[in-house]
C-alpha cells in the first residue's frame, strides 16, 4: 500500500468488503490514476462512516473536500458544489477563461459566464485537477439524495470523466440514488454476529438480554444499533416495527425529555439549514428563547456547536428534530427566518414556502424569482421544481398554470422526460389556453417517445398540433416533425399520412411536406420519386437555422435513409458544435448517434465508436436511455463485425428484450442485424439467413441503408447453399440501387450478382466503384469473395493477390473474423506462411485516445482538447502518453503525418 494511503486503526464493524474496495481505489489513485465510487444504502447502514473512514485513511497528506446533500438546500442550485468547492475557490482564476466565467457564474460570483451545466461540471473537474498536482485529492459528497439537482449533476458529470488526475471521488446516498456512469458499491445490512460485535465495542455495559433485543430491533442497521442501545428499550412497542419508524420513535423519546428552550433550539437548527451560529442566535432571540437554550441542546448530544458552524451528528437526526415539532411551529420558524435581513433571497424564498398555510402570492413570487435565478445559472433542475412549487402558491389560476406548465417545459428542455410528463399532468388540470395545453401534450408525447411507446406519442402529438398552431406555429411545426418521426420509426404509415394532412392543412408551404412526402413516396415503392423528394428536402434542411433541431435532424435522417454520406455530414458537423455552444443538450445523442451511423455504414468503425461513445456519454448526462440503446445498436454492429461474440450478444440481447413490445422497429433492426452479421463471421450462415428473412418482414423495412443489409442477406444465401432465397433480396437492391444512383450502392449490386452469376467483371467494376466512394471495408469484402472465386476457378496466383489485400484490408480494420476467413482461403490457395498485417494506427486506440489524437494532430493544444471533450487537460496528456507508443511516435508533431481521421 503506497505512503500516501494509512491503515486506520478504527474498524468499521461488517464492512471489511466494502473497506477493502475503497482503500484500493484510494491507493490507485494516490498511484496517480483517478476513480469515482458511489456508495448505495439504506438510511443509516454506515455510508458516512465510510466516508469519514476514507478521509481518515487518505491522511493529511491529501487534499479533502466535503459536501453534505441538506434537504431544505436542495432547491438552491449549486450550493452543494459550492460547498464542496468554497475552500479552495481562491484557485478559480487558473482555469481557462470560459470555465472560470462559468463557474463563477454558477455560485452567483459574477453574471457574464456561460449556463452551460457541462462546462460548469468540466471546471469543477479542471478545478479538481489543478489540486491534483500539489496532492491526491479525495472529494467526499454525502447524502446525495439530498444534493440540489444542479450539483449532484455537475459532479456526477466530473465523476464520469476522472481519468489521470490522481482524484477520488467518493458519492453516498439512499436506494433511490441515481449515479449513472459511476461504479456502485451497495451496503448489505450486518448479520446477528457483526451486530453483536459492533455492540459489544461500542456498548460493553449493555446486558445480554437488552443486546440481543437491540440487535433483533435494529435489522442490522448500524445507526439503529447504537442509537436503541442509547434508549430506554422499554418504551418502544413490543411488535416489531419497520426500522425508520422505530428510529423516528427512539429520537422523540430523546427529544421530548429535552426543555422546551432546548426543542425550539433543536427546531431551529434544523429549519436554519446551514448551521450559522450568529443567524441561529439572532432567530431563538427573535423568538423569545432564553440565552441556555442552545447549550441546552447541545448536553442532548444530537447537536455540536462550534465557533463557526452547528452541526447535527446524523441527518436523521436533523429529520427527528424538524419532524417532531407541529407544522405551525415549524411555520413560525420559517416565516421568522424569512425576515432575517442576512438571508440570502433564495433562501428566504423557500423558506417563505414553507412558512405557507395556503396560496400565498409573496411566497410564490420569491420562489418563481428563485426559480429564474436558478435558470440563469444552469440549474434547471432545481427552476423546474421551484416554478413547481411557485405554482402551488399561486393564488391567480392563469398564473399558476403558466408557472405549472413552465416548470413542465423547464424539465423537458433539460431531457427530464419522467418530470415533465408528471408536471405537465398537473399543469393540464389548470386553465390554459389551447395552444398552451397543445405544448404539454407534447411533452407527454416527447416522454411516451423516449420510453420507446411510439405509437401512443404520435397519436397523442399530432392532433395537438392544430391547437398549439392558433398560438405559437414554430412549436406546432416541431411536434408534426416529433410525430412524424415516432410514426415512422414505428413503422406506421397510415398515421405519417394524418401528419402528413394536417401539415398541409396547418402549415401549406412548409418544408416540412417534402419531407413526409418523400417518405411517404418511398414507402408506396416509387423509390426514384421518393429519393427526389428526400434529396430537395435535404437540400432545404442545410438551411435549417440551430434554433430549428427537430427540423435539422430529421432531414439528416433523410440523408441517411438514402445513404448520402457526404450530406449528413455537411447537416451535422457544425450542427454538433452548435448544440454544445448553444447548450441544446437534449438534441446532442441524436446528431453524435447519426454520425456514428454514417461512420459504420462507411466502414470507419473506429471514428463510428467514438461517436457511438460520445452519444452514449451525452445521453447518460441528460438522461436519455433511448438514445443509448441506440448507440448501443451501433457498438453491436461493430463488435459483430471485429468477431466479440460476447459484448455483441449482451448488447443486442439485453436491448431486444427491453424493447420487446415498444414498437421501436428501427432499434430491434439494427440489433439484429448485428446477431446476424455475427453468425456470418462465426460460419453458421442458415441461422443469419433466417433473421435477413425476418428483418425484411418487419413494418417499416423502406430504408435505403437496407442496401448493405440486402447486400449480407444476399451472401449469406450463397454460402448456405441456398441460393434461390437470396432471389428477394437482390430485386430489392436492383431497385434500390437503381433509385438511389451513387456509386456505393451500385457496387453491392455489382458484388451481389457476381457472387450469385460468377461473373468476373462485375467483380472488378464493383472493386472500382467501392473505391471511388471510399468504402473500403466493402472494397475488403468483395476482393474476398472475389479471390474466393478465383481459387475455385485454379487461378491460385491472382486469387492470392486479392486474398492477401483483403486480409490486410481486414486486419487494419479490425474485422478479425473476416480476416481469418481470408487467411484461410489464403492456405487453401497455396499461400505458404501468412505474414502479418500492418496495423491500422486508429485501431490500436481507445475511442477516447483516438478522439485526443486525432484533435492534437489537427494543431489543438491540451487545453483546446480539453474543452473540447469536457476532459481535465492532465486526462489529455495521460491520453497523448498513452497513445505515442502504440502509435510508433515519441513527439506531438509525428501525429501530423498519420492518418487518424
Amino acid at each position: 500500500m503506497s505512503d500516501a494511503v494509512r491503515p486506520n486503526a478504527v474498524v468499521l464493524h461488517g464492512r471489511s468488503r466494502e473497506q477493502q474496495r475503497i482503500g484500493a481505489l484510494l491507493t490507485d489513485v494516490a498511484a496517480g490514476t483517478s476513480g469515482a465510487l458511489a456508495v448505495i444504502g439504506e438510511p443509516g447502514e454506515g455510508k458516512t462512516a465510510l466516508l469519514e473512514w476514507a478521509g481518515s485513511t487518505a491522511g493529511e497528506q491529501w487534499t479533502i473536500l466535503r459536501s453534505t446533500g441538506i434537504d431544505t438546500e436542495s432547491e438552491l442550485a449549486f450550493a452543494g458544489l459550492h460547498a464542496m468547492l468554497a475552500p479552495v475557490l481562491d484557485r478559480i482564476d487558473e482555469l481557462p477563461g470560459p470555465q472560470r466565467d462559468a463557474l463563477a457564474t454558477a455560485f452567483g460570483l459574477r453574471t457574464s459566464g456561460s449556463t452551460d451545466l457541462f462546462l460548469i461540471g468540466i471546471a469543477a473537474l479542471s478545478l479538481l485537477a489543478a489540486l491534483s498536482a500539489q496532492a491526491p485529492v479525495l472529494c467526499l459528497i454525502d447524502d446525495l439524495q439530498w444534493l440540489d439537482q444542479p450539483s449532484a449533476d455537475a459532479l456526477l458529470f466530473a465523476a464520469r470523466r476522472l481519468g489521470s488526475e490522481s482524484i477520488a471521488m467518493l458519492v453516498a446516498g439512499r436506494l433511490d440514488c441515481r449515479t449513472p456512469g459511476v461504479p456502485e458499491l451497495r451496503l448489505a445490512p450486518l448479520d446477528f454476529a457483526q451486530s453483536a460485535d459492533l455492540l459489544a465495542d461500542r456498548m460493553p455495559t449493555l446486558s445480554a438480554e437488552l443486546r440481543d433485543q437491540v440487535v433483533v430491533s435494529a435489522a442490522g442497521n448500524p445507526l439503529a444499533l447504537l442509537e436503541l442501545s442509547r434508549t430506554d428499550i422499554g418504551v418502544l412497542p413490543v411488535e416489531p416495527l419497520p426500522l425508520p419508524e422505530r428510529l423516528q420513535r427512539a429520537y422523540s423519546v430523546r427529544i421530548d425529555q429535552l426543555p422546551s428552550a432546548a426543542r425550539l433550539a433543536l427546531l431551529v437548527v434544523a429549519a436554519e439549514e446551514t448551521g450559522h451560529v450568529d443567524l441561529v442566535m439572532r432567530l431563538l432571540a427573535t423568538l423569545g428563547a432564553p440565552a441556555r437554550a442552545l447549550a441546552e441542546a447541545e448536553r442532548s448530544g444530537l447537536i455540536t456547536v462550534s465557533a463557526h458552524r452547528i452541526r447535527f451528528g446524523h441527518p436523521l437526526q436533523r429529520a427527528a428534530a424538524y419532524r417532531h415539532t407541529s407544522f405551525a411551529q415549524r411555520a413560525a420558524v420559517h416565516a421568522a427566518l424569512a425576515e432575517l435581513p442576512a438571508v440570502d433571497p433564495d433562501r428566504r424564498a423557500w423558506h417563505l414556502a414553507a412558512a405557507a398555510t395556503g396560496p400565498d402570492q409573496v411566497a410564490a413570487d420569491a420562489v418563481a424569482a428563485a426559480a429564474e435565478r436558478a435558470r440563469s445559472r444552469s440549474g434547471y433542475a432545481t427552476a423546474a421544481h421551484a416554478l413547481e412549487r411557485a405554482a402551488e402558491l399561486t393564488p391567480d389560476p392563469a398564473l399558476r398554470a403558466h408557472r405549472m406548465a413552465r416548470a413542465a417545459r423547464t424539465a423537458s428542455e433539460i431531457g427530464h422526460t419522467e418530470q415533465a410528463a408528471r408536471l405537465a399532468e398537473r399543469a393540464e388540470l389548470l386553465t390554459l389556453e389551447p395552444y398552451q395545453r397543445a405544448e404539454l401534450v407534447h411533452i407527454r408525447g416527447l416522454a411516451d417517445i423516449e420510453a420507446g411507446a411510439l405509437r401512443r406519442a404520435c397519436r397523442l402529438i399530432r392532433p395537438a398540433a392544430a391547437d398549439a398552431a392558433t398560438g405559437d406555429p414554430e412549436h406546432a411545426a416541431a411536434m408534426l416533425v416529433d410525430a412524424a418521426r415516432a410514426a415512422w420509426l414505428s413503422g406506421d404509415f397510415d398515421e405519417l399520412r394524418a401528419v402528413r394532412a394536417d401539415t398541409a392543412r396547418l402549415f401549406r408551404d412548409s418544408p416540412l411536406l417534402v419531407v413526409l412526402d418523400g417518405l411517404l413516396t418511398l414507402h408506396s415503392g416509387d423509390r426514384a420519386a421518393g429519393i427526389a423528394l428526400i434529396r430537395s428536402a435535404v437540400e432545404h434542411g442545410r438551411q435549417f437555422p440551430i434554433e430549428m433541431p427537430a427540423q435539422r435532424i430529421a432531414v439528416a435522417v433523410e440523408a441517411f435513409l438514402i445513404g448520402d454520406s457526404d450530406a449528413i455530414h455537411d447537416i451535422l458537423q457544425d450542427f454538433v458544435q452548435g448544440l454544445h455552444d448553444h447548450s441544446m443538450r437534449y438534441w446532442l445523442p441524436e446528431a453524435q448517434m447519426m454520425l456514428a451511423n454514417t461512420e459504420l455504414l462507411q466502414g470507419r468503425f473506429h471514428a463510428s465508436e467514438v461517436f457511438a461513445c460520445q452519444s452514449i456519454g451525452t445521453a447518460t448526462d441528460v438522461g436519455q436511455p433511448s438514445r443509448i440503446a441506440s448507440a448501443e445498436r451501433t457498438l453491436a454492429v461493430i463488435a459483430a463485425v471485429r468477431g466479440d461474440a460476447e459484448r455483441c450478444r449482451e448488447l443486442a440481447e439485453r436491448n431486444l428484450r427491453e424493447a420487446a413490445g415498444d414498437g421501436n422497429f428501427f432499434d430491434i433492426t439494427g440489433f439484429e442485424w448485428a446477431l446476424a452479421l455475427l453468425d456470418m463471421g462465426q460460419g453458421r450462415h442458415e441461422p443469419a439467413l433466417e433473421r435477413f428473412e425476418r428483418l425484411y418482414r418487419s413494418p417499416n423495412q423502406a430504408r435505403g441503408q437496407w442496401i448493405e443489409l440486402l447486400g449480407d442477406w444476399v451472401e449469406a444465401a450463397i454460402r448456405a447453399d441456398l441460393p434461390e432465397r437470396a432471389d428477394i433480396a437482390l430485386r430489392e437492391i436492383e431497385s434500390w440501387s437503381a433509385a438511389v444512383d451513387m456509386a456505393w450502392a451500385e457496387a453491392i449490386l455489382l458484388r451481389c450478382r457476381a457472387v450469385l452469376h460468377g461473373g468476373e467483371d462485375e467483380y472488378l467494376r464493383a472493386l472500382h466503384l467501392h473505391a471511388a466512394a471510399d468504402r473500403w471495408y466493402d472494397h475488403a469484402r468483395t476482393e474476398l469473395l472475389y479471390g474466393e472465386w478465383l481459387r475455385r476457378g485454379r487461378r491460385y496466383s491472382e486469387s492470392r493477390s486479392r486474398l492477401r489485400r483483403a486480409m490486410e484490408a481486414f486486419e487494419r480494420l479490425g474485422a478479425d473474423p473476416w480476416a481469418e476467413r481470408a487467411r484461410t482461403e489464403l492456405r487453401a490457395a497455396g499461400e505458404g506462411a501468412v505474414s502479418e498485417a500492418a496495423i491500422d494506427p486508429a485501431a490500436v486506440l481507445t475511442p477516447q485516445e483516438f478522439q485526443v489524437v486525432r484533435l492534437a494532430a489537427a494543431g489543438a493544444t491540451n487545453r483546446e482538447i480539453a474543452a473540447r471533450l469536457y476532459l481535465s487537460p492532465k486526462t489529455v496528456s495521460h491520453h497523448l502518453y498513452r497513445a505515442f507508443p502504440k502509435l510508433g511516435v515519441s513527439r506531438r508533431v509525428e501525429l501530423a503525418r498519420l492518418d487518424v481521421d
